[in-house]
């Protein structure tokens, strides 16, 4: 297919005039679900017969895709659809729509030009970074009889060697008019490998451990994109995920999260998970979902993380994760019993005095280190 191709700073990408027919051919409507620990995010028919076509194939995208999007909105889809349907005269799909494949794209500049020629397509589908609704739209009007089949859509394709640039994008734009939630990005760096960072996917797959695993003080209290809704949630995956990522960083406190191999998952998340442990301990009746502190809410949460730093730099590396670093941690967190009242919902503020979130974290994570000799 005749192709553009263009430059920005040290990314290359490609312009294209598609033919909507071949397109739809190509591109891979997915939706938020996370199989079955999660739910089918936008509701569900509950399999009634009759359902309308827009109906069915949002339900069969959401019921079926191992990957993610953001939930399709069925009314946008019909609106869109009803546009083309009757627009005559104006572009139908003036914007172009970004697309994205893992797969290096091999492009053949014509005789003479750099930047024009033949692209060759992806063996694979496309995945849709902006455009998905109008795509779907698009879907449904060619459905009609009397649908104009000569429709070609704007398409900007990004291939592999930008994959980290296009997780990113896809958050930038699908946090904007859409509303959709910054934890899309750690989704992508942990469950599609389109992220190359290291430190990144390795603070997403903790996590995820401790939203999931059974042992986790934390357990289905964080919020996640696709999880479950029954219970209540304390802090925001995007929040827990920035605390993480920071903790794995310090410098002293980085040999706690590495083995003989690298980044081990085990290590990391024994030992955030035995130090949330010790304090929940302490903290006893004030720690789950008591209203009448602010134990568990996500200024204390991210403070808590910030003091695992503190833990990590100053115990024996002897001691690993399990029963006896959760032994020792209770014993040395023991004064933290004494702070609790500290942390009544009333006058909760005015005892931990702050210009703002970032800053009283910091404040609370001093105290509970300076309370259990951490410092």
């Amino acid at each position: 297919m005749f192709a553009q191709r263009m430059r920005q700073k040290e990314s290359e990408f490609y312009f294209v005039s598609y033919p909507a027919e071949d397109l739809l051919r190509k591109v891979r409507f997915v939706s938020r679900f996370y199989g079955e620990r999660g739910e089918a995010i936008g509701g569900d028919a509950g399999g009634k017969k009759g359902l309308e076509e827009v109906e069915r194939f949002v339900q069969a995208i959401e019921k079926n895709s191992r990957s993610f999007q953001r939930d399709l909105n069925r009314r946008k889809v019909r609106q869109i659809k009803d546009f083309y349907r009757n627009e005559t005269r104006q572009p139908v799909i003036p914007g172009a729509v970004l697309l994205f494949t893992m797969e290096k794209l091999d492009f053949h500049p014509q005789k003479g030009m750099e930047r024009a020629g033949n692209l060759v397509e992806p063996r694979g589908d496309f995945l849709i970074i902006d455009g998905q609704h109008r795509l779907a739209g698009l879907y449904f009007y060619l459905q009609e009889k009397d649908a104009d089949r000569r429709v070609e859509v704007p398409v900007v394709i990004f291939d592999g060697k930008t994959s980290d640039f296009a997780t990113e994008m896809f958050v930038v734009i699908n946090s904007t008019h859409t509303r959709i939630n910054k934890s899309h990005l750690i989704d992508l760096y942990e469950r599609l490998e389109w992220g190359t960072d290291p430190e990144k996917k390795y603070a997403a797959s903790i996590v995820r451990g401790l939203y999931e695993e059974a042992d986790s003080p934390l357990q289905y209290h964080i919020n996640m994109l696709g999880g479950r809704s029954a219970q209540e949630m304390w802090i925001n995956q995007a929040q827990i995920f920035r605390e993480v990522y920071r903790l794995i960083r310090r410098r002293d406190a980085v040999h706690r999260f590495k083995d003989g191999r690298g980044w081990s998952k085990e290590r990391g998340y024994g030992l955030i998970r035995d130090t949330l442990k010790a304090l929940r301990t302490w903290f006893g009746a004030a720690w789950g979902d008591n209203k009448n502190y602010f134990v568990t809410r996500d200024v204390t949460i991210e403070a808590m993380l910030r003091f695992c730093g503190d833990v990590a730099a100053k115990i024996d590396t002897t001691v690993l994760p399990g029963p006896d670093l959760v032994q020792l941690l209770e014993v040395r967190c023991k004064a933290v019993a004494d702070l609790v009242q500290e942390f009544r919902r009333e006058g909760f503020y005015e005892r931990f005095p702050a210009r703002g979130q970032l800053e009283r974290v910091d404040v609370i994570r001093k105290r509970l280190a300076r309370q259990a000799k951490f410092e």
